[in-house]
């Protein structure tokens, strides 16, 4: 009996059957694939959380924009820099923002809201501005991703 008979009694398996056995290798390209798949279904969730993040701050702002749309000089409760108008530096416009940002965000202590009158005055037929930043918290922290930082910009004449 040779030693190399010995040794593969003593282990189950010869050197020569443990390197063509490929189980260790598909083990590995599994573990690997699981990975990527994971890493690619965290990637597209917080991508549609990024674009969802978007969308709901454009709907603020254009939320916004309607309401200082319909509360010009000529309405009881006016926003606006006119005279006359109880509330020149926009607060309500900043709360209806606020409110409607807040059904679909968890912090909005961030978010700044910025409603402005190019015009200079908040009569009929003025433009009224309303402009939203919001630093986008990542549900992930990969390095070399800087979170954005997301500016919206929505613009509307005021009819009342």
């Amino acid at each position: 009996m040779t030693a190399a008979t010995r040794r593969s009694g003593r282990f189950g398996k010869s050197l020569v059957n443990l390197c063509a056995a490929d189980g260790g290798s598909s083990l590995l390209e599994f573990s690997i694939s699981v990975w990527m798949l994971l890493l690619v279904a965290f990637l597209i969730f917080e991508f549609s959380m990024m674009v969802y993040t978007f969308s709901v701050l454009s709907n603020a702002a254009r939320e916004g924009i309607r309401y200082a749309i319909v509360h010009g000089t000529d309405n009881s409760s006016c926003s606006g820099p006119s005279s006359g108008c109880g509330d020149t530096s926009g607060g309500n416009i900043i709360s209806v923002v606020n409110s409607y940002a807040a059904v679909s965000f968890h912090n909005l202590t961030h978010m700044t809201v910025t409603p402005s009158w190019p015009d200079g005055t908040s009569t009929p037929s003025s433009r009224v501005v309303v402009t939203i930043t919001y630093p986008y918290i990542s549900y992930l922290e990969l390095p070399g991703f800087n979170a954005p930082t997301m500016t919206v910009r929505a613009e509307g004449r005021i009819v009342f």
